[in-house]
């Protein structure tokens, strides 16, 4: 039992990784997406992203209940959760305080660290300082809610250039 963790930057592959691994499951899979369609070009990229999975997978939409979404899953289902940092977005932008968003995280990756499955984020904070309040609250946020889920998965991975790098417990 236990999940994969898979972060890295934009377009390095992640999500193609997770559908992989959901298609090698062998078992009935719920894909759970966090993004919302707030303009034609987020709408396209979402349409792409459903194009790319069997028509026989199911899709929970979950922009802000992540976990009552994953908990609504059978347990024998291998469980996409694609992506954390929209996720953690959406809860901020909805109002949610850093400190609430940990612990929504921390509850999350207790749940899905008894489950099979696969869980997406993005690598923010390898670049520079953002310039402002709220991209560097976004930054550091996403930070701990991806260290919260690292600290639980099975296996973390980092994605560069479409190759996975195994990270290992310091």
């Amino acid at each position: 039992m236990g999940f994969v963790f898979v972060t890295g930057g934009a377009r390095s592959g992640k999500s193609e990784l997770a559908v992989r691994l959901g298609r090698e499951s062998g078992s009935a899979v719920t894909f759970i997406a966090t993004a919302t369609a707030g303009d034609a070009e987020m709408e396209e990229r979402i349409r792409g992203h459903r194009s790319g999975r069997p028509e026989h997978w199911s899709t929970v939409d979950a922009p802000l209940a992540l976990l009552p979404a994953i908990a609504a899953v059978s347990t024998d289902d291998f469980l996409i959760v694609d992506c954390l940092t929209l996720w953690v977005s959406n809860l901020l932008e909805s109002g949610q305080s850093a400190g609430e968003i940990r612990a929504l995280a921390e509850g999350t990756a207790d749940e899905l660290a008894r489950r099979r499955g696969v869980v997406v984020t993005n690598e923010v904070g390898l670049g520079i300082v953002p310039a402002n309040e709220l991209a560097r609250t976004f930054r550091d946020v996403l930070g701990a809610v991806n260290s919260t889920f690292a600290a639980r998965a099975e296996r973390s991975l980092l994605m560069v250039a479409g190759r996975t790098v195994e990270l290992k417990q310091a």
